[in-house]
């Protein structure tokens, strides 16, 4: 069987692919995701602060130098705290072409449309193989209208798509009133891809201290549900490919997201818990369920389980939630007597 898949215009030999980690700070690494089988990699992210600190001096138009800001910038970690500065990233970027063979995406991570962006062109020049645009932030003005917010980021891709050549993918988050909706406007924009989705991550509260205290675990099986629901919804109704990133745990996992309709399958959490070698774990276990499903190619399998083939996704949607309210301990659940 064939396990090929296309993903922003390359031809890889399977759909895993490391996604944005700390893997990418040193070449040794990124030299071992290729060994370990990896088809392409992310590195990791830029940030549009990064960029708008060393450049010009600010952070979202903030003087580190004025008082007036300093409680609102003293969160924002010093420069030493990241792997690389902005120009260092992209000497970053021609290095690790020259260590590998894999196709190599670079990373931006930033909302704004302001100068940062023409940072996208260094990456470009740099070698890089494509760019993934990652869109974060949690809006917490109640003031600004879903629409404003999802026409800005849209620009954003509309304008780095105007200033590269290169593929651009673009990573979001699942938190909008109409995501479908949403989706639509980023393929409008022109995004190669749709990298689904981008963590939430959630600060715990210190009681000591009373205040936010920064708390990260690797993803686990349990957060590809939501994942699994947006590949099958968009797979057929967009132009960009689909990929997936989180709650690949397993390799029922993967298999799991290319039934529902992704292209390529993004890694990190399961290459720090098992090592850059479990991507062929992933991989043997994807060709062992095709050759026992009798598929011999991934396009036929493909989208199996979207609801590309459904007449109403949308009264599907509907009876899936009311059948799972109505599952719960079907075979042993008796009401109090």
């Amino acid at each position: 069987m064939r396990t090929e898949t296309s993903y922003l215009g390359f031809r890889l030999p399977h759909p895993f692919i490391a996604g944005a980690s700390p893997f990418g700070y040193h070449l040794d690494t990124i030299r071992r995701l290729e060994d370990g089988g990896c088809a392409a990699v992310v590195l990791h992210s830029l940030f549009e602060e990064q960029i708008t600190a060393a450049h010009e001096g600010r952070i979202h138009h903030m003087d580190p130098g004025d008082a007036l800001f300093a409680d609102a910038l003293a969160v924002f970690p010093p420069p030493s705290r990241y792997a690389f500065a902005p120009d260092a990233y992209a000497e970053h970027i021609r290095r690790a072409k020259a260590a590998v063979h894999i196709p190599v995406i670079g990373s931006l991570n930033g909302t704004s449309q302001e100068s940062w962006l023409k940072f996208a062109r260094v990456i470009e020049q740099a070698g890089a193989d494509a760019l993934e645009l990652n869109l974060y932030e949690v809006w917490t003005d109640g003031r600004g209208p879903a629409a404003a917010i999802e026409t800005q980021l849209a620009g954003i891709v509309q304008e780095v798509k105007r200033i590269l050549t290169i593929p651009v993918a673009v990573k979001v988050t699942p938190f909008f009133t109409s995501f479908a909706n949403f989706a639509r406007q980023l393929d409008a924009a022109g995004a190669d891809a749709l990298v689904l989705f981008n963590r939430f991550y959630q600060n715990d509260l210190d009681t000591k201290t009373m205040r936010l205290a920064p708390h990260v675990e690797l993803s686990s099986s349990s957060e590809l549900l939501l994942r699994l629901h947006w590949l099958a919804i968009l797979y057929g109704r967009v132009r960009p490919a689909l990929a997936v990133t989180g709650g690949v745990a397993v390799p029922e996992d993967g298999i799991k997201t290319i039934l529902s309709g992704a292209d390529a399958v993004q890694l990190v959490s399961a290459l720090l818990r098992h090592g850059t070698q479990y991507v062929q774990t992933m991989r043997e276990g994807l060709e062992h369920w095709m050759e026992e499903h009798a598929f011999e190619t991934l396009e036929e399998m493909r989208g199996l389980a979207s609801f590309d083939n459904v007449a109403d996704p949308a009264a599907l949607e509907r009876a899936n939630y009311i059948r799972t309210l109505q599952s719960w301990g079907e075979e042993s659940w008796e009401p109090s007597q």
